[in-house]
């Protein structure tokens, strides 16, 4: 006889627009000593890590699961707190989808930012965040958030669990495309000397 199907139990969650996550079932954060090599601006990150620390926290995230494999979603908030290095503004690490169709979504609950995104053959596109506006992000689209404001940045997230990250595709670029640099009391898009491409192979 075949054994019944374990069913998993649904999650009530309250969202706060501070990021808070009632019902959540993991999170972590991200210090200013995780980010070597996401700023471009090497002698001003390391300004910065000897002024305020390793431990300086620069976001941190939610998350409640219900199950893993296909078929299961992760929800969850992203807080990134505002700031610089050198002349760009605080970003998240970014990331492609391990499983590279999966689609993303955020919708911002707090804060103003944008949400930084780029494909593996060269497209770029930069969509502001405010309260209330969201972005539906397909696969295949490397994406990043950027807060541009004086506030947290908050956004509300929900992906396929089976999707995973991949974290170090960036990186291997020589960071994205686009850097988000302050132009006087506002923001701009400058292009990367230093963004080598992506490698193709990596669309699946």
């Amino acid at each position: 006889m075949t054994e019944p199907r374990s069913v998993p139990e649904p999650g009530a969650l309250v969202v706060g627009v501070d990021g808070s996550l009632a019902g959540r079932t993991s999170g972590y954060e991200k210090r200013l000593g995780d980010m070597g090599g996401v700023y471009r601006d090497q002698a001003a990150y390391e300004a910065l890590l000897a002024e305020l620390g390793g431990d300086h926290v620069v976001y941190r995230v939610e998350e409640h699961r219900c199950a893993e494999g296909p078929g299961a979603l992760t929800i969850g908030t992203s807080t990134l707190l505002p700031g610089r290095v050198g002349e760009e503004f605080a970003v998240t690490r970014g990331h492609l989808h391990a499983v590279p169709d999966r689609a993303e979504l955020y919708h911002c609950l707090s804060g103003h930012g944008l949400l930084l995104l780029e494909t593996l053959d060269g497209r770029s596109e930069a969509y502001e965040l405010a309260p209330g506006r969201a972005v539906h992000v397909p696969g295949h689209w490397v994406h990043r958030s950027v807060n541009t404001g004086d506030e947290p940045l908050v956004t509300l997230f929900c992906y396929n669990t089976d999707a995973g990250q991949d974290y170090g595709l960036i990186e291997q670029a020589g960071g994205m495309k686009s850097l988000v640099v302050a132009d006087g009391d506002g923001w701009t898009l400058r292009p990367n000397p230093d963004h080598r491409g992506y490698p193709v192979e990596v669309v699946a």
